[in-house]
């Protein structure tokens, strides 16, 4: 892929990004879909069609499956006000996927630590 289109691909997956998570945080009413989702992070196909929205929830596991679930539901939502705010020819179909990273960073980190506290303790 020519270096043009992939800054290209980067601008607008940062950009949807941006704008997505104004939507969640200022214009969704879904009380399944809490304050404390944040998007993590946009993969859009090349062709702009489509685009997967990473996102994370502070909360267990049942905050996770309300957000994605409310997520689900509200992506035509999100993708009409998206169409207002973003000059783009084709607003590419939104599919909300977990990113449960940052939550397997901290169990890893937990575990580390953990394992070098018992190594100080012998």
């Amino acid at each position: 892929m020519p270096k043009d289109k992939s800054r290209r691909l980067k601008q607008v997956s940062s950009s949807l990004a941006q704008i997505i998570s104004e939507i969640i945080q200022k214009e969704l009413a879904d009380p399944r879909i809490s304050a404390i989702v944040t998007i993590t992070g946009v993969h859009i196909s090349a062709d702009l069609r489509s685009a997967v929205v990473y996102f994370s929830v502070l909360g267990d596991s049942d905050a996770w499956d309300s957000a994605e679930k409310g997520l689900g539901r509200a992506s035509g939502y999100i993708q009409q006000i998206l169409a207002k705010r973003i000059a783009l020819r084709v607003t590419p179909k939104l599919r909300f996927v977990p990113d449960h990273t940052e939550e397997k960073a901290y169990r890893i980190e937990r575990i580390l630590d953990e394992n070098i506290s018992d190594e100080n303790n012998r």
